[in-house]
């Protein structure tokens, strides 16, 4: 095969221009006739071939054959199934394919000789030669034909002139006797036969060749689905090399702290460009378009990346774990990719986060009087104290009013009495210097559209929020699953490195921090998002914090989206909250804006009311064009307008009894806490308490506690975890007190079990190691692990800052990430009784041997980024070079 053509196998990699020079040759009338007239038709497409290669475009007969089928399959599939005619070529096909010319045949030497079959008038079955193939010259017999030069006129050959004095001689017998005439009948009539023969013979090879070329497809249609296994099974098996990579780096700093400094920067070198092949081989085996969710090796690289840094320079503080793939269940089964759905349907459909499995485990199973072991759920912030008091509010005269005006469309702001007694309650509850407008009120069914509505009409996809974390995680979807708008994390730290002690506590330097980042990383910041009172945290911001953190917004010129939604809920009589309304001027009013909603303060979860205040009438009028997806029945404004405007039973009845009822299950719950040694972040409101228990976890990490997570569903009680709402230090837990005390006592019964149980699988717990080398290398492995041996117990006898055995040996075993290794890649090893140097000599051994044994350093190879960092590629080449001794 010519050279040039070898890259165009199988008729592939054509352009539109090859194309084009393809149809117009394959169009004429000649060729055309050609092909209908002969079985075996590969001269024709080598004359054409022929003709390209002329014209510079280098292709096979073989090539335009097959590029011709897959046309003529595609025109029939479109004009089978009625489908859009978008196709460029359609046209051209269709021209061609539904106007050929009809044929007859005679045989002549052997071969077939195509005519044109032209209806006459008087008799139908006529025949008339036409040897014109325009630029292609006569069909020869039994050679290929080459192109025909127009210059010299070619003379007919003798054949065709014996053929045209036969004819001429039968039209003058039949004319003067008719005898001959009639003989000729039978001859034509067999060779019409022999035309409908040959028809019926291309349209059984064509459908053949139809049905072949569609298993091709569908051949490599699963060819491409086990290469994507293929490349799936390969990066799970990178992440473990690297997983193992982690644990090898922080158990030779924890040994060998004087030498720290050269290792660790050359490790963070290695580590950036193995991040970036990470990331390179995600994207280069990622699905097509048509399967959601590629980003995740991409992101699981990243957070192993920032892990590894965090280990390697404990001074560098970094918080990406909770922006990684660790906010969604790992272990979950999501739903199959559904050929009804779209990318972003098939993405909406498999989102699912800790928040919302513990809330399904929990709807699945509800504790109640009939079904004493079903699940008590003490992880979603609901109000269940006070329904008897809302009953008999809700059940009073005035709210079962219903007016013509209710039943039909309103104004998508929220009705006009509504927009009004949400105003005036602001105003009161809020203590406003000023009377606050109804027409800055947005009435929407719940914060959570509310969230989605801003987010859409103040940022453009892929533009970001700021946020402090931990945040309540439902926020993430909110702005992404419409809007796909992200949220920037600027990450609270749970050290006592504050001032006044404060965990978590957020400052203006956090805020300048993160913005800084942002900028760093290419990300436009759009708003900030600010709750107070704080979910999770339940901490509850000063004025003169909240008005640095409207400063900040204000010289970076980004909204700020200020969620009170727990404004009401303050239990302590000696603690005051202060809304942003009460400020006497807003430093920028039209990027300010204010929510709250009935949800939390008023004990109705399920009655979906959201509220907005702002003085920006350009963002109103854009959520107004969003209210119609967002509305709320015109009862359901009624009866929340009648209750706002009862100030006698909100202030004299419902808080005062409300907070009363708080204020007691949360000293109830404290107290139990304080009993089983549970430290907890003071708080005097919410429903909730930020309690740490970073002391039960058998390692400090992210899988760890959603292992914990996971044995509190096991018994049947509902928390949720830090990670859910992308808290950085793994361990705290939300636990929401605003149940009946039988509830509340029989969860923290449950919790006091799987505590227990987790104490006790700690302390028999086996720790594993990847799973052990077969046979074959069970020798290099021995024989390299054997100096290794040797060098760190001379390391760790020499060094005087070498710590404990036990230290050593606990760090050894617990760096090790094995939530993701099958029970296929596990063996047991006791690491209680064996030695420190042992369990690091095994474990870098074992790593010796998975890098030898894996394929992924010989397709990754630093060739591939020898243009991005020069000094990275000669740390890289170096360590693969020791590698492979």
């Amino acid at each position: 095969m010519d050279p040039h053509c070898r890259r165009h196998e199988r008729g592939s990699n054509w352009t539109d221009q090859e194309i084009v020079e393809l149809l117009q040759l394959w169009s004429e009338d000649s060729i055309q006739i050609e092909l209908e007239s002969s079985l075996r038709n590969q001269r024709v497409f080598d004359r054409i071939a022929l003709i390209l290669r002329e014209k510079g475009m280098f292709r096979t007969g073989d090539q335009c054959r097959e590029k011709i089928k897959k046309m003529k399959l595609e025109y029939r599939r479109i004009k089978d199934n009625h489908k859009s005619r978008s196709w460029k070529f359609y046209d051209v096909m269709d021209r061609v394919l539904a106007n050929r010319p009809a044929l007859t045949s005679s045989t002549q030497g052997g071969t077939f000789v195509a005519h044109h079959l032209y209806q006459s008038p008087d008799r139908s079955d006529s025949l008339q030669g036409n040897y014109s193939l325009g630029s292609f010259g006569p069909a020869t017999s039994g050679n290929v034909p080459v192109p025909h030069d127009t210059s010299q006129e070619s003379l007919p050959s003798p054949a065709a002139t014996k053929q045209r004095r036969r004819r001429k001689a039968g039209k003058t017998v039949c004319g003067h006797g008719g005898g001959k005439c009639c003989s000729q009948g039978p001859l034509n009539k067999a060779l019409a036969n022999l035309l409908v023969w040959q028809q019926c013979a291309e349209d059984r090879l064509l459908s053949w060749e139809e049905a072949r070329l569609e298993k091709e497809l569908q051949a490599d249609e699963r060819r491409q689905q086990q290469e994507e296994k293929r490349a799936e099974r390969e990066r799970q098996h990178e992440m473990h090399l690297f997983n193992m990579l982690t644990g090898a780096l922080t158990a030779v700093r924890q040994g060998a702290t004087t030498t720290e400094t050269a290792p660790t920067n050359t490790a963070v070198s290695l580590l950036d460009h193995q991040s970036a092949f990470l990331a390179t081989s995600t994207a280069s085996s990622a699905p097509s378009s048509s399967q959601p969710h590629t980003q995740a090796p991409s992101a699981l690289a990243v957070s192993t990346k920032a892990t590894m840094k965090s280990e390697l320079h404990p001074s560098v503080k970094t918080c990406t774990s909770s922006e990684s793939v660790l906010a969604t269940v790992r272990g979950a089964k999501s739903p199959e990719a559904s050929v009804y759905l779209s990318n972003r349907g098939n993405s909406i459909r498999q989102q699912q986060g800790i928040l919302q499995a513990g809330f399904a485990h929990y709807g699945a199973n509800r504790y109640d009087i009939d079904n004493p072991n079903g699940v008590i759920n003490l992880g979603t912030s609901e109000n269940k104290l006070c329904y008897d008091l809302l009953h008999k509010r809700l059940t009073r005269s005035d709210m079962l009013h219903v007016d013509p005006a209710l039943l039909q469309y309103g104004d998508w702001r929220g009705h006009t009495f509504l927009r009004e007694a949400v105003a005036e309650f602001l105003t009161h509850y809020c203590h406003s210097p000023k009377l606050l407008k109804a027409d800055n009120v947005v009435v929407m069914n719940g914060c959570s559209a509310l969230f989605s509505c801003i987010a859409a009409v103040i940022c453009d996809p892929k533009d970001a929020i700021l946020i402090p974390s931990p945040f309540y995680g439902a926020i993430t979807e909110d702005v992404q699953l419409y809007s796909d708008v992200k949220l920037f994390h600027a990450p609270l730290e749970s050290e006592d490195g504050n001032e006044d002690g404060r965990l978590f506590h957020l400052t203006v330097s956090k805020l300048e921090e993160a913005m800084q980042r942002a900028k760093q990383e290419g990300v436009n910041i759009r708003a900030i998002i600010l709750v107070n009172p704080h979910n999770p945290l339940a901490e509850i911001y000063t004025p003169n914090e909240m008005l640095s953190f409207l400063q900040f917004a204000k010289r970076n010129e980004i909204h700020a989206i200020i969620d009170e939604v727990y404004m009401l809920t303050v239990f302590d009589e000696s603690v005051t909250f202060h809304s942003v309304l009460s400020l006497e001027s807003l430093p920028d009013p039209q990027r300010t804006h204010i929510m709250w909603g009935l949800s939390k303060d008023f004990a109705m979860a399920g009655n979906r009311i959201g509220t907005l205040y702002t003085e920006n009438q350009d963002l109103v009028e854009a959520l107004t064009k969003l209210g119609s997806f967002h509305g709320v029945t015109g009862t359901s404004q009624h009866q929340v307008a009648q209750l706002l405007q009862d100030r006698e039973w909100i202030s004299k009845e419902f808080l005062p009894e409300n907070r009363r009822r708080l204020k007691a299950a949360h000293r109830y719950l404290t107290d139990e806490l304080q009993t089983m040694d549970i430290h907890y972040l003071d708080s005097s409101a919410t429903l909730y308490v930020w309690a740490d228990f970073r002391k039960f976890l058998r390692s400090p990490s992210f899988e760890e506690e959603l292992y914990m997570w996971r044995c509190f569903l096991k018994h049947n009680v509902v928390l949720s975890c830090g990670q859910a709402f992308s808290c950085c230090t793994p361990g705290w837990f939300r636990i929401v007190f605003a149940d009946q005390q039988d509830h509340l006592q029989l969860g923290l019964k449950r919790i006091r079990e799987a505590l227990k149980e987790i104490k006790e699988s700690s302390t028999n717990r086996d720790f594993f190691i990847v799973k052990e080398a077969s046979e074959e290398s069970e020798r290099p492995v021995n024989e390299d692990s054997a100096p290794s041996d040797n060098a760190t117990i001379e390391n760790s006898t020499s060094s005087p800052q070498s710590k404990s055995s036990d230290q050593l040996k606990e760090k050894a075993c617990s760096v090790l990430d094995t939530s993701s290794l099958g029970p296929d890649e596990l063996v047991l090893l006791d690491c209680q009784a064996a030695k420190p140097a042992e369990s690091l000599d095994t474990l870098i051994g074992t790593l010796k041997h998975q890098i030898r044994s894996s394929d992924w350093l010989e397709k990754n190879t630093p060739e591939r980024s020898a243009g991005e960092d020069p000094e990275i590629l000669d740390v890289f080449q170096t360590l693969l070079a020791q590698a492979r001794k």
